[in-house]
């Protein structure tokens, strides 16, 4: 697939021709990451940091929040892969540094090892330096240590010159089953097919930015439909990936929707763009498009409006939502209009009290002993803590996302309890506040 490149000198988007003469500067990158983020990681690379003359760090924490990325440019030891990889970095890119020391130091499925290559022969020091050595001597050195590769053809890099399919599947085969991402050269959407086409992605930069192609003709151009009406069955998931429902997708649904950031499918019967919501008003923002191993199918991931998907007006096509989710927008709900006398209202009401309920449930939680109490106390200490998160408006995709950055961190905090204990952040517990 795509792998759309953000390179950053002084803060902005640029792109140079050969790694040397700066072509263009594209300004703020945060919404050009917005845009590249809606198909799946990018490549966020230091250029300043590369070439020693500076950092973007500030900027790339920023784009972190954005989108997935994948971060390169003057990673020269491990603390600094890790400190990224902390700060929540789906991947990091070494390419000076990626030697057998460092990468032993790194978790390999989050390791990329960038090899910077001129007419074949490994550069590096910001693709100044010649090395004498070949791409695929290196990369059976450095094979045993990380997930994959990025091979920067330096002498098409910023020339969208096109794609050699038989390099292209030399430098593939070399990786042994390592995942390989090229970059340098590609000039059009089907150039992107054809290395994906061969096992690897496509890093690209310079084509996007300068119109050549988007990243939905890039993503178009490597799906195979199955059916003979040309279309792709597309799963649509909410933040949370629950399903909401089936739909199919055309070339022309997939442009508008990522044009317009919202919930463009195709409609078989009658044969033409439908945008949910446009009419019911259960408008969807669409958050990303993810393409199945087959590259036949589609799933996209929206924010919902209420009532639901469904044209029944429920929550998807399967009948209304359960669990945490369906509690939690409830909740929601009762936060923004509280029925007069319930419980729940007390507790919007009342921040000490919520505040009480929350420490007590969590102390019943933790001295729990049978299945049963578990379960039941787990459940209250859940409906408090979602209350909390409806009073001050805060989604539990939000804590879910929260949670899957710290699954990403490599080093681990302590597992010491903090000193405090609950009797001294509780000292006095209402009577009857048991029940939620």
């Amino acid at each position: 697939m795509i792998i759309p490149s953000i390179d950053l000198m002084s803060g902005n988007a640029v792109q140079l021709i050969g790694g040397e003469k700066k072509a263009l500067d594209a300004g703020d990158p945060r919404p050009i990451a917005r845009n590249f983020g809606l198909v799946g990681e990018i490549a966020v690379i230091d250029l300043d940091a590369a070439l020693r003359q500076g950092s973007n760090a500030d900027t790339i924490r920023d784009l972190l929040a954005i989108a997935p990325c994948r971060v390169g440019g003057g990673l020269r030891d491990v603390q600094t892969a890790i400190d990224w990889l902390d700060a929540g970095a789906r991947k990091v890119i070494l390419g000076t540094a990626a030697t057998p020391e460092v990468l032993r130091e790194l978790p390999a499925e989050r390791t990329i090892a960038a090899l910077d290559a001129r007419d074949g022969e490994v550069v590096v020091d910001g693709w100044r330096e010649r090395t004498g050595r070949r791409i695929e001597d290196r990369m059976s050195e450095l094979r045993p240590y990380v997930g994959g590769f990025l091979v920067t053809l330096v002498e098409n890099e910023g020339r969208m010159t096109g794609i050699d399919a038989d390099r292209v599947r030399a430098i593939v085969e070399a990786a042994d089953g390592a995942r390989v991402t090229i970059a340098g050269g590609v000039k059009s959407a089907d150039d992107v097919a054809l290395i994906d086409s061969l096992g690897a992605d496509a890093q690209v930069g310079m084509a996007l930015y300068t119109g050549g192609f988007d990243v939905a003709d890039a993503l178009i151009a490597c799906l195979r439909s199955d059916r003979p009406d040309g279309l792709y069955p597309t799963v649509v998931v909410d933040e949370r990936d629950q399903a909401l429902g089936l739909c199919y997708s055309s070339d022309s649904s997939i442009k508008r929707a990522i044009e317009t950031r919202s919930g463009v499918y195709w409609s078989r019967s009658r044969d033409a763009l439908w945008e949910k919501g446009a009419t019911s008003g259960a408008r969807q923002e669409l958050l990303g498009i993810d393409v199945d191993c087959d590259r036949d199918a589609l799933r996209f991931r929206v924010r919902q409006d209420d009532p639901g998907f469904c044209h029944l007006n429920t929550r998807t096509c399967f009948g209304e939502a359960r669990g945490l989710g369906e509690l939690a927008r409830r909740l929601e709900r009762i936060a923004s209009d509280p029925p007069a006398g319930s419980y729940t209202a007390k507790l919007f009401a009342s921040p000490d009290l919520l505040r009480r309920k929350i420490l007590e449930e969590a102390r019943e939680l933790g001295e729990a002993t049978t299945r049963d109490h578990t379960v039941a106390e787990a459940a209250d200490l859940l409906y408090f803590t979602l209350t909390r998160l409806a009073a001050s408006g805060i989604d539990l995709a939000d804590v879910e996302s929260e949670l899957d950055r710290r699954a990403l961190k490599v080093t681990r905090r302590s597992a010491d309890p903090r000193e405090k204990s609950f009797q001294e952040a509780n000292p006095a517990t209402e009577p009857g506040l048991n029940q939620p």
